[in-house]
């Protein structure tokens, strides 16, 4: 069953249960109404009885009667009896209707009593009066009220069919408007594969439930794209990069081989061997690499990682590696609010991407010295890592950060091409940003920002 008829259903039940009750309720206060009314005009025909004859000193029964019927509506089955203190009927009626002394006793007693009997409604009044004591009983059947509350009932019934059909069609349609965004939402999941996973869900009006869905579902998307590019890269890249030094080792191989030759040839062929070995080996350190940060990737458990105290780890690292003065440090006034210095990341992976910004810097500077800037504010932190080398020419400026891509197309500088790639991908994955500024001849300057209100944990 689809949510909508579901909402529809429970709506519906909802509003009818209500109505029944309002119903039931109705049905029960007009049945008690026309009790009372009953009772009330029975109660009028003993007080027209004690006026008509404790007031007039001769009266006869058909004097009486015939007051009652041109005054008062008559009543079905109307009896009235008048008993005087020794439990004799004053009227001799038309009828064999006749109370017990128990009754009669039992109204003299009380004063008063109104009780049912059968389908008959009976009212008692005990009145005193200077010619004695009297006890009028009036009598009838409700024929008037039966037939009122049937046609109540009738109208209570159909009322109440009606409006649970006009409920439940009202329901559905309100339902439909409430799940509107929904069945847009599906249309476009729909028209999402792998091959377009950079497609994402537009975004409601009204900032409810079904915004914050949609949020999350197009940062999983995010996080599906990103692990499918790196499986892509990895796959696309692997044979090729595999490949190369692989062909080349066969090849030198094969020269050598290929006749006896003196040593200064085959001292030329081993370290041309060994280059293509190490730079095989550095391949598949980087693809393994790639491939452990997928699984990180696409794994990690992010919690709050104090920025401020990576510099110091990475410094100490590079301290150790390049020597002292080589990683200069260049720290802004540091904030005493430790929130500000705080990003929620996975540490060993932000670890990672600032590593290899740090080495890629040292390398393309030929070693030269690199500064580490930081800086927290209220709006967010930033990371510099500057370097002395070339630049980087504008045309290479939005490619550094292609999988595999390298600026020096002879390889004179070691390195795989995948390092800044996997950085943006970490970077990214935190909610920040990368950039590259470079004067094409006084070193390159790359920034990387984790705004605030991206990265509250």
């Amino acid at each position: 069953m689809k949510i909508k008829t579901r909402l529809s259903l429970y709506f519906t039940l909802i509003s009818s249960g209500s109505l029944l009750l309002v119903l039931v309720a109705l049905y029960i206060a007009v049945y008690s109404f026309f009790t009372a009314d009953f009772y009330n005009r029975l109660t009028d025909r003993t007080n027209l009885a004690s006026k008509l004859y404790l007031k007039a000193d001769e009266l006869a029964a058909d004097s009486m009667l015939k007051i009652q019927r041109e005054y008062l509506e008559r009543l079905s089955g109307e009896v009235v009896r008048i008993y005087d203190q020794n439990n004799l009927s004053a009227f001799k009626m038309d009828h064999n209707i006749y109370w017990t002394k128990d009754i009669i006793n039992q109204v003299r007693k009380d004063g008063h009593i109104a009780y049912e009997e059968g389908k008959r409604k009976v009212v008692g009044r005990y009145y005193h009066d200077n010619q004695g004591d009297f006890v009028i009983l009036a009598s009838a059947i409700d024929v008037s009220s039966k037939r009122r509350m049937i046609i109540l009932a009738k109208i209570a019934s159909v009322l109440f069919v009606v409006f649970g059909i006009i409920l439940f069609f009202a329901g559905r349609k309100f339902a439909q408007r409430a799940l509107s965004p929904v069945d847009s939402i599906i249309s476009q999941i729909r028209s999402i594969r792998s091959s377009n996973l950079h497609l994402r869900v537009k975004q409601v009006r009204n900032r409810d439930e079904i915004a914050e869905l949609i949020d999350n579902f197009n940062a999983l998307l995010a996080h599906l794209q990103n692990a499918f590019e790196l499986q892509q890269t990895f796959v696309a890249n692997a044979s090729h990069e595999l490949r190369t030094p692989l062909t080349s080792i066969m090849g030198e191989v094969e020269v050598a081989l290929d006749k006896p030759r003196d040593a200064d040839e085959y001292k030329r062929i081993l370290a041309s061997i060994a280059h293509d070995g190490a730079r095989l080996q550095e391949t598949i350190t980087s693809l393994m690499e790639l491939a452990q940060i997928d699984l990180n990737y696409t794994q990690a458990k992010l919690s709050a990682v104090r920025v401020d105290e990576l510099i110091w780890e990475l410094e100490e690292q590079w301290t150790q590696r390049k020597g002292p003065g080589k990683l200069k440090l260049q720290l802004a006034e540091l904030p005493a609010d430790e929130e500000l210095l705080t990003i929620l990341a996975h540490k060993q992976l932000l670890f990672m991407a600032l590593n290899n910004l740090i080495d890629n810097a040292f390398k393309y500077s030929y070693n030269k010295p690199v500064t580490l800037g930081f800086e927290a504010t209220g709006s967010g932190i930033r990371i510099s890592v500057t370097d002395e080398g070339a630049g980087i020419a504008p045309e290479f400026r939005e490619r550094i950060f292609q999988p595999f891509f390298r600026i020096n197309k002879d390889k004179s500088t070691a390195g795989s091409g995948i390092g800044l790639y996997i950085t943006s991908k970490i970077i990214e994955l935190f909610k920040g940003s990368i950039k590259v500024t470079s004067g094409g001849g006084a070193g390159a300057v790359f920034t990387v920002e984790f705004l605030k209100s991206n990265t509250q944990a």
